[in-house]
């Protein structure tokens, strides 16, 4: 299977929203089209508070992000999001494209035997303009 996951952002609705629907930055909704357009089989998005997100998740707004944790806490979360990647896909066998920051993605990277990362290094402006010219 081919599984996206999404970093979550900044900019949300101020009301309750399906998790897809909640992060309205720019960024979010160029990462997610895209994420449609690769033809993935599942799509995540990696929440600081809620950890691993299902697109149709109902959730409420949030103020909290990975920028901010320590290392110790970032490590926990991404141990917690490994431990419910494990139950609902194969980190072995599955192709998984990260559409996130180098926060939120790297004490992942390890676990997930492939992976990819096609945006790795780029400002957002790049990759602003990336989602822009590629959907």
């Amino acid at each position: 299977m081919r599984i996206v996951l999404i970093s979550c952002v900044a900019k949300k609705k101020e009301i309750p929203a399906l998790a897809r629907d909640l992060y309205i930055s720019p960024l979010f909704k160029g990462a997610y089209r895209y994420a449609r357009k690769l033809d993935a089989d599942k799509i995540f998005i990696l929440s600081a508070k809620y950890g691993l997100l299902e697109e149709t998740d109902m959730i409420e707004p949030y103020n909290e992000t990975l920028n901010n944790q320590s290392v110790t806490e970032i490590k926990k979360w991404a141990s917690n999001i490994i431990d419910i990647l494990a139950k609902k896909t194969d980190l072995h066998e599955d192709e998984f494209i990260l559409l996130a920051g180098e926060k939120y993605r790297k004490y992942l990277i390890d676990s997930l035997r492939h992976t990819s990362i096609p945006l790795k290094g780029l400002s957002i402006g790049k990759q602003l303009a990336f989602y822009k010219e590629n959907l």
